[in-house]
């Protein structure tokens, strides 16, 4: 399934407004941005609500490059 470049470019924007260019544990920022932009909010400790995994990777590649 194809991701809408324009929403990557924008998540990773987001990324990098909540947690600064300086990133460590990448993958969990990540996740916890696409949950925010899926399910309305940022999760909680233990919020387990599936994401879009392809738009989840797209957004995890791009902060990584």
């Amino acid at each position: 399934m194809a991701t809408d470049p324009a929403l990557v470019t924008a998540l990773v924007e987001r990324v990098h407004a909540v947690y600064g260019a300086q990133l460590s544990d990448v993958e969990r920022k990540c996740w916890t941005v696409v949950h925010e932009h899926h399910h309305g909010a940022m999760p909680t400790e233990y919020d387990i609500r599936e994401i879009d995994e392809d738009l989840y990777l797209a957004v995890l590649e791009a902060v990584r490059s």
